[in-house]
């Protein structure tokens, strides 16, 4: 007879009330262990009887409250799994079949756990032990110079931060002894929270953050206030994250330097063998007490602006450079400090005569050469992560795993952090679901492109809308005496600085773009976790390298999972490079393009086979970098045995005809709108910047052809007339939706005309682009009167509610709460080791004109996010990878047919809500007692003819 046995592992309960505690702690499990007995004695039985082969296994659960903690030797791993209790064990499925069938399916699942779980141990490094590998970097090439008795030969930045580190430390290590000498009262009044982290981490985070805002800002200053807020939060971070490991500080620096590094590692070591020991026993409340006194408050912007002073103080009196400059023997050194303190005047708002002081931290011109090569070397928190990032499940539980994670950027709105933390989190559901869509569609680099792009870097830049590597020179100072060519000397100088200043800021942001394609070029793939703006509008939390970013960072990255094309797909894809060729391409018929495609095909393959040296045919493209990509990817498909077996991990983008307009024509269901951005089906795209371009067009030259004696403006419109195209008032009409003002709609067009160049006394470059914003403003009030009804709806309804000293505030949706935080800000002064600190904060008082100004634009933000999420929601129920650029829809090349219907469907879905009758009954009930105005009139278009517009995301 056969017998077959498993014993599986005993389940072991942490308590009886899983409420109590949010986190579970999982010890690796010990495996079910299958025993089976084959008989040999009786052929007569079969070979196997029914045997017990779990396909899935539970783990023990012990459960407390505290946040992500491995242990060092790998038995404990904390989790933050919000409110949820233990998962109940799954069933056991008994199969009539021989184990060995499975073994291989098993196997592969170990060895993908294996795989996941180091990812998983690296991500963890990479969050919490950036900074102390940075410091043990210093500390050893410190030993190296001691050793060699010379200095390494190191890059610039890496040279400077090394000289400055020892003595920096140094002073920080004796401020904070100072520091615990003095009484409460004056630590909070000096530099508060000081001694929360060993000297060596502050010295590293300082000189790191001081060298990034200065790379960040082209003219070489930071204003003091800014770097000293950034860096509290950047101490307070890690103060954060490091609190429980860094074990009893008060101990730590009474030990001399020699010891401290033992003395640390011994203390952590003790303390996670303790907590391993009480959570072994199923000492769980004493456990909660250990880690209830690791627990630390918020600090206070006053807290980290003295602290950020205070080290910024003892930066600039230890930091120095050395001036390369050969000297004499007998001439003393030319060494200077890296950074001083002084300040600005400015004014207080353009074109202002009056002006403001306000503290800064210049950087020394030494220090700033050389800078923007070294971006590599700078240490970027938030770095794409290299496992699924957590699910969202409240205010600041999701995102990364220990770096502080918040669902949305309230930047300090109190009344913005107070409606998200108070939020049911049912009714928040679909919006967590949509988050962890977007995060968790898993990204890689794309390596051939990344090459590309650094030979063109190498070479200078200056093409594909790369920056140019070298600066304008500057216009030598004419030898005559000239108060006029004086004049126009100094102000060609001041030109020519603030060019350089903004390549400077160009470059230093291209090197941060490539550095972190760089660090994750051989990573099998990559996740951004998502969070949100208040009006709901998800963006990844790494800031530099994403698929929002330019035409640089888009080229750069594509899907990790690859899908085969099949017919449709190489036909989206051939429409696809036609989009990014763009230059009046997008706006033909989608036969035209394929058409286009097929006679540029070997200008696609030479592209392809020799980007730098060939024809060149990428470079004409309006988005060069993703056209490049699209030819790589399109010639190896089309030289494959099978192209449509070809397996593409080419994101196909979906477009949005001007989306908010969009967004305004469902929600006045007007005809003529709403065929005007293509919610209706038509033979070719409908493209509303070209018809206000003729429009303006039209205006103007009925205008030139007016009086100048009793018409001034006619002489502008014989300036402006030749030079109306679609590209000059493409950026006005798109943001009229969103609330463009006049100033704002006058200086898109003045910098279109700056960039033509046809006119350049800047007098008339001014008064043009006056004249010209007007024209446009009235064309588009032409065109678009239902949606200036709406827009000024909205208006009203926002000035009725401000004037009642409250915040516009209502409910998206898919549930998410918003508030517009437009207050009036509070001054109050706060006193630093370096000056007196003018803080800003949110007053009491709204701002009447902003909530009114802002509320259309803002609103229509919110639709347009919910129509991104309820399509993220659609496609990952149907398989599909999706990524979402606020009005731009991406997934594979394979389904975008299918993205299509689903996004079509969704946006019906939404404007089949009573939207504006919704917000109304809402309005009227959080502001019982005030008189709102009727809704206005709506048109009769019928959305459902969305569905068959192929034009309306194309």
């Amino acid at each position: 007879m056969t017998l077959a046995t498993s014993f599986p592992t005993p389940q072991v309960h942490a308590f009886d009330n899983p409420t109590r505690s949010h986190l579970q702690i999982r010890r690796k499990p010990h495996r079910t262990l299958h025993f089976l007995l084959i008989p040999t004695s009786s052929p007569s039985s079969p070979l196997f009887s029914c045997s017990s082969f779990p396909l899935t296994h539970s783990d023990p659960i012990l459960q407390f409250r505290h946040h992500h903690l491995l242990s060092t030797d790998g038995n404990f791993v904390v989790e933050d799994l919000g409110a949820e209790e233990a998962s109940p064990a799954p069933p056991r499925i008994f199969v009539q079949e021989p184990p060995w069938l499975f073994l291989k399916g098993w196997l592969l699942q170990e060895k993908e756990k294996e795989k996941y779980n180091s990812l998983r141990r690296r991500q963890i490094v990479a969050e919490t032990e950036a900074w102390e590998r940075m410091v043990e970097e210093y500390r050893e090439m410190e030993r190296e110079m001691r050793q060699k008795m010379l200095a390494p030969n190191l890059p610039h930045v890496k040279a400077l931060l090394l000289g400055w580190f020892e003595p920096f430390r140094a002073a920080v290590e004796a401020e904070q002894e100072a520091h615990r000498a003095r009484t409460k009262k004056q630590q909070d009044c000096s530099a508060p929270h000081i001694d929360d982290l060993p000297a060596d981490k502050l010295a590293v985070i300082v000189m790191h953050k001081m060298v990034a805002m200065v790379m960040e800002n082209g003219e070489g200053c930071v204003q003091l206030c800014h770097a000293a807020v950034h860096i509290g939060m950047a101490i307070e971070q890690e103060v954060r994250i490091h609190k429980f490991i860094e074990g009893n500080k008060s101990s730590r620096y009474k030990k001399t330097e020699a010891g401290a590094e033992d003395s640390l590692d011994r203390d952590k070591e003790k303390q996670r063998n303790y907590l391993n020991n009480l959570i072994k026993k199923n000492r769980l409340r004493e456990v909660q007490m250990v880690l209830k006194k690791e627990e630390c408050s918020p600090w206070s912007r006053d807290t980290q602006a003295k602290l950020g002073c205070r080290l910024i103080e003892l930066l600039i009196e230890t930091a120095y450079v050395h001036s390369p400059v050969s000297q004499s023997a007998d001439t003393p050194p030319d060494i200077r400090p890296a950074f001083s303190h002084g300040f600005k005047a400015v004014p207080w708002h353009q074109g202002q005569k009056f002006t403001k002081k306000y503290g800064v931290i210049q950087c020394d011109p030494l220090v700033l050469a050389g800078l923007e090569k070294c971006a590599k070397h700078m240490l970027i928190p938030y770095m794409p992560m290299l496992i699924p990032p957590k699910k969202w499940k409240g205010y600041d539980k999701g995102g990364y795993l220990f770096l502080p994670s918040y669902i949305m950027r309230t930047h300090g709105s109190r009344k913005q952090q107070d409606v998200m933390k108070n939020v049911n989190g049912a009714q928040m559901q679909k919006v967590f679901e949509a988050l962890d869509i977007l995060g968790n569609t898993k990204w890689r680099v794309n390596r051939r492109l990344l090459g590309v792009v650094e030979s063109i870097w190498a070479g200078g830049g200056n093409i594909a809308g790369l920056v140019d590597c070298k600066d304008v020179p500057l216009p030598d100072k004419p030898l005559v005496e000239d108060l006029k060519q004086i004049q126009e000397w100094k102000c060609s100088v001041r030109k020519a600085k603030k060019i350089n200043m903004e390549r400077h800021s160009l470059r230093c942001d291209t090197e941060l773009k490539l550095s972190v394609a760089r660090k994750m070029k051989d990573e099998e793939g990559f996740y951004y976790p998502h969070n949100l703006d208040f009006r709901g509008r998800a963006y990844p939390m790494h800031p530099h390298l994403n698929h929002l970013g330019s035409d640089l960072c888009r080229g750069l990255l594509e899907f990790a999972e690859g899908r085969p094309l099949g017919k449709s797909g190489l036909r989206w894809l051939k429409i696809h490079l036609a989009n990014l060729y763009a230059g009046g391409i997008e706006k033909q018929s989608y036969d035209e393009r394929l058409g286009f495609i097929e006679n540029h095909i070997h200008d696609i393959f030479d592209s392809a086979d020799d980007p730098i040296n060939g024809n060149r045919w990428w470079l004409m493209a309006e988005d060069p970098f993703q056209c490049l990509a699209a030819c790589i990817n399109l010639s190896e498909a089309l030289r494959s045995s099978s192209p449509n077996s070809f397996i593409s991990h080419l994101p196909i983008h979906q477009d949005g005809s001007c989306n908010g307009l969009q967004h305004y024509a469902a929600l006045g269901r007007d005809n003529l709108e709403a065929a005007a951005v293509n919610l209706v089906a038509k033979e070719k795209p409908a493209d509303v910047y070209t018809e206000i371009a003729v429009r303006v067009y039209d205006i103007m030259k009925r205008d030139s052809n007016k009086d100048p004696d009793t018409f001034p403006n006619a002489l502008l419109a014989k300036v402006l007339i030749d030079q109306i195209d679609r590209k000059l008032v493409k950026q006005t009409v798109m943001t009229s939706v969103y609330g463009v003002t006049y100033i704002g709609a006058r200086e898109q067009i003045k910098r279109r005309l700056e960039e033509k160049g046809l006119i350049t006394d800047d007098r008339l470059l001014y008064t043009a682009a006056c004249y010209a914003a007007k024209v446009t403003l009235a064309a588009l009030g032409e065109v678009f009167e239902a949606a200036r009804g709406i827009m000024g709806w909205l208006g009203d309804c926002a000035k009725v509610i401000a004037y009642e000293n409250q915040a516009v505030y209502w409910t998206t949706p898919l549930g998410l709460p918003v508030v517009q935080p437009y207050c009036k800000t509070e001054r109050y002064q706060i006193r630093t080791s370096l000056q007196l600190l003018a803080l800003q904060r949110e007053g009491s008082a709204v701002s009447v004109k902003k909530q009114k100004s802002a509320f259309p634009p803002n609103f229509v933000h919110s639709l347009d996010s919910s129509h991104m999420m309820m399509t993220a929601l659609a496609c990952n129920d149907a398989g599909l990878c999706f990524a979402g650029v606020h009005d731009s829809f991406w997934t594979h090349p394979c389904d975008v047919e299918k993205m299509n219907r689903i996004l079509r469907e969704k946006f019906v879905e939404l404007y089949n809500m009573p939207i504006l009758e919704n917000l109304l009954e809402g309005f009227e009930t959080t502001y019982p007692g005030l008189a709102f105005p009727a809704l206005p009139k709506r048109g009769d278009f019928d959305l459902q003819k969305v569905l068959d517009s192929p034009y309306f995301f194309n």
